[in-house]
């Protein structure tokens, strides 16, 4: 029998997720805040555009939820309305599995986890590595936390959105893990605009330096990803600035909540917190490079230093 998969939060994530579900033929109950995200869903075959997250959760086998922040996740579980609502209803209409997608701190993840275990719901905390592109390929990679048995249950869902899934333990363990990579991956973005700079500024040329990276111990996703966005100035935004932001706060609460001494999320962090301030948050996370090139008066890849 095929599993009836509600899925809420059609963002920039959320909706070429849920679009792969469809594609891998999921019956599917589909909700976003804002009715006009769920255009691109009217007329589908076997899709069902619900009015609110308790609409979607009572129709469906599995709740699949991809959002900004916590409390975005807070709102749609626990708000009126929201999916802890159907789980505790006596109407006999409620999900077996949740799973939230998002990234959010980790003991926001075993509170809710806690609350639909007690209306006999179990819930993964599965965020994911990769940004719009991978979701639209179907690539991303899902790092999980929860039962394992509900981790199982899923990995035809996981099949469909992604490459990979990784269970990680407990409940929480997948959200600490996001956190971790994600505090790496801003750190390696901004040791790339460093680097950049430091090539531009010294005469030499920013493009042949990815190609230096490309086959050396430098070489990483940030630079193959981000690299060329730097160079030709496309700022558009796969992953903003400002949800890495987010992150990186996320991480520092955490480290802080462990006693573990992160100087360089630190440092990373304040330099993410000033390209927010300097009004590129709604941009791709490597718009940080602009604040090596504010500091220098110089543009990476240009002719002029």
């Amino acid at each position: 029998m095929t599993m009836k998969v509600a899925f809420i939060g059609l963002g920039t994530m959320g909706k070429p997720m849920s679009m792969n579900l469809h594609k891998a033929g999921f019956p599917l109950i589909v909700y976003n805040r804002n009715r006009e995200r769920a255009s691109s869903f009217e007329g589908l075959d076997a899709v069902t555009i619900a009015a609110s997250p308790a609409e979607a959760a009572a129709q469906a086998d599995i709740v699949i939820t991809m959002l900004t922040d916590d409390s975005a996740v807070e709102q749609v579980y626990l708000g009126e309305n929201g999916i802890l609502s159907v789980c505790q209803s006596n109407a006999g209409t409620k999900p077996r599995i949740v799973m939230d997608c998002s990234t959010i701190y980790p003991v926001t993840s075993q509170m809710l986890a806690e609350k639909l275990s007690a209306a006999g719901v179990d819930m993964l905390d599965a965020p994911v590595t990769g940004s719009e592109p991978q979701a639209i390929e179907g690539v991303l990679t899902f790092i999980v936390g929860g039962k394992r048995e509900a981790y199982e249950a899923c990995l035809p869902l996981f099949d469909a959105m992604g490459k990979k899934a990784v269970y990680m333990g407990a409940s929480g363990a997948g959200a600490n893990a996001k956190l971790a990579n994600n505090m790496l991956v801003a750190a390696n973005l901004t040791a790339l605009a460093e680097s950049l700079m430091l090539v531009q500024k010294s005469g030499g040329d920013p493009e042949l330096f990815l190609e230096v990276l490309a086959g050396g111990g430098g070489r990483s996703g940030m630079a193959e990803m981000k690299g060329p966005k730097i160079l030709g100035r496309d700022f558009s935004a796969q992953f903003m600035t400002q949800l890495m932001f987010k992150d990186l706060k996320l991480a520092g609460r955490l480290a802080e909540s462990l006693q573990v001494p992160v100087p360089m999320q630190a440092s990373v962090q304040q330099i993410f917190q000033i390209a927010c301030n300097s009004g590129w948050g709604a941009e791709d996370m490597s718009a940080i490079a602009k604040c090596y090139e504010a500091w220098t008066h110089s543009t990476i890849g240009s002719r002029e230093s």
